[in-house]
């Protein structure tokens, strides 16, 4: 054992297929790197309490706010398990904003999970990671998918159906994805609800436009691994029409995915729970991509982050 520890993990969103995905449809999730959580942990060895080190509360992490309960309750598996009983300050920093349907939560535990298994000097398997992780997703989310798990921790898309295995496929279309902050938290919960109501109302014409969203789903993986930019483009837009169909959407969502579009972007759609959190749109150079991140920023985005996705372009 060192007496520190460091990991790290990265974003994720959610490329196509929310809510849909509620209905047995397909979704696909992208690990997002422009976006990064970093843990670092350090003995303390004449403390009496481990200590939490972040920008959201720094104190001992027994005092820790019950919305840091999920990372609480990581830390003291990790060490139970691992029959440790030495104190730590834990250090966290992370760029990706919280409850924007980023994958937050799940890759903070990503991170301090990576870092304690550092501090030992031990190998992790993906299996013991994955695990660790849903116990703090637990407490965060009740009742976590794991994707937020599988996305934050790893290095390709997936290709996901409620109930099956993660498919993981190869990234490989030459463009980039521009993702833009609301500023809002994302409303998943009503959304869902509101979702669930449509359907019951009228369960046709709602579950048409679900069964259309698994369809546009199952065209972008074909479009990615084909690498057809316009055709994933042509997919992102007619999806984000029909999430806003189904209420999904809201006013700013709008306008920023319209002055994407008047920017250049091929294609553009929220990204998540909707109502809130992020829009994501996709163009095929660089140069275009920061012109239509300027353009976010001066239509009010909160902050805005760029991906390659081409195997030569990672920025």
């Amino acid at each position: 054992m060192a007496n520190y520890g460091q990991g790290e993990s990265n974003g994720k969103i959610i490329l196509m297929g929310e809510h849909a995905v509620v209905y047995g449809e397909p979704a696909i999730a992208f690990p997002f790197y422009a976006t990064k959580a970093t843990a670092a942990f350090e003995e303390l060895p004449f403390s009496s309490a481990d200590q939490l080190v972040s920008s959201y509360y720094t104190g001992k992490l027994t005092s820790a706010p019950h919305t840091l309960k999920n990372i609480k309750q990581l830390v003291a598996s990790l060490k139970k398990e691992q029959h440790i009983s030495t104190n730590f300050q834990l250090t966290i920093d992370s760029t990706i904003p919280a409850e924007r349907g980023m994958g937050s939560s799940a890759a903070v535990a990503t991170a301090v999970t990576r870092a304690f298994y550092d501090y030992l000097a031990q190998p992790l398997s993906r299996e013991q990671l994955l695990r660790n992780v849903q116990i703090s997703e637990k407490i965060a989310h009740g009742n976590p998918s794991g994707i937020d798990a599988a996305a934050t921790s790893s290095l390709k898309p997936i290709y996901f159906v409620k109930g099956h295995p993660f498919d993981y496929f190869s990234l490989n279309i030459d463009a980039f994805l521009i993702v833009a902050d609301t500023g809002i938290k994302g409303q998943t919960r009503e959304a869902v609800k509101d979702v669930a109501h449509l359907f019951e109302k009228d369960q046709q014409k709602t579950g048409q436009k679900i069964q259309q969203l698994g369809y546009l789903t199952r065209q972008s993986k074909k479009a990615i691994i084909e690498n057809d930019p316009l055709h994933l483009a042509q997919a992102m837009n007619e999806a984000q029409e029909l999430l806003k169909s189904l209420t999904i959407s809201n006013d700013f969502l709008d306008l920023l995915i319209e002055t994407a579009k008047d920017a250049g972007a091929l294609g553009a759609k929220l990204t998540g729970g909707g109502r809130g959190g992020c829009m994501i749109a996709l163009t095929q150079t660089k140069t275009k991509a920061q012109e239509i991140s300027d353009a976010l920023l001066q239509a009010g985005a909160a902050a805005t982050w760029i991906q390659g996705l081409g195997v030569h372009t990672y920025v």
